[in-house]
């Protein structure tokens, strides 16, 4: 069995003996060849996540065409111009964190009669370096998504790296029930038990599955 294989199903393994909840893992991709995924995908995993748009654009357009079972991720940051890009060939993004984004989203998925799953980008922090939105503009910024027509299914953060993540997994938690919103997209390799502990849906692993990147 592919080493990467094992990995996946070890941290499956962690997830079940710490949290009853569905919990979606995200095999971040970014950098990784074709070959390193290929294992992955055959073994059956439907769930990948790439940060730059053109090398996903180069990686995942066939794939996506033989594989229909894929959901593709966008984790990192967009920029306005990539939106279309994006919208055709991604299913959900996760970094949904300004009005002018959302009104590119919304006017793109309108020419390719598509919808992406939408997580609001919540920097909840308040880390001047770090994007998102500030967590007391939310209720007003999700009202401003829903009002454009995007399908915004829940929150996502990438909490300061200060050895307090419980702390920020569970006030997200509590902002995305604040909205009714069912999925939140939070942990990655180093805090994902802590994460799924505070009810995160959506864990986004690369170098627990893939191995360190070159």
């Amino acid at each position: 069995m592919h080493y990467t294989i094992n990995n996946l199903l070890s941290v499956n393994n962690e997830i079940e003996k710490k949290s009853n909840n569905k919990t979606n893992i995200i095999a971040v991709s970014k950098t990784f060849p074709i070959e390193k995924i290929m294992p992955l995908i055959e073994h059956g995993h439907e769930h990948f996540g790439e940060n730059k748009v053109q090398e996903a654009v180069e990686k995942w357009s066939n794939l996506k065409k033989n594989f229909a079972n894929i959901k593709l991720h966008l984790v990192g940051k967009l920029q306005t111009n990539k939106v279309k890009y994006v919208v055709d060939l991604f299913d959900y993004i996760h970094s949904v964190d300004n009005i002018k984004l959302a009104m590119k989203i919304s006017n793109e998925q309108k020419k390719f009669n598509k919808k992406p799953k939408i997580f609001i980008q919540i920097n909840i922090g308040n880390e001047i370096q770090k994007t998102g939105i500030n967590k007391n503009e939310l209720r007003n910024f999700y009202n401003s998504c829903i009002e454009l027509g995007l399908d915004v299914i829940g929150t996502m953060c990438l909490p300061p790296d200060d050895g307090k993540s419980e702390l920020y997994f569970s006030e997200m938690k509590k902002l995305n029930d604040n909205l009714n919103l069912k999925e939140i997209s939070m942990g990655m390799s180093a805090d994902y038990l802590n994460a799924i502990k505070h009810g995160s849906t959506f864990i986004r692993i690369g170098s627990k599955i893939f191995g360190p990147r070159s």
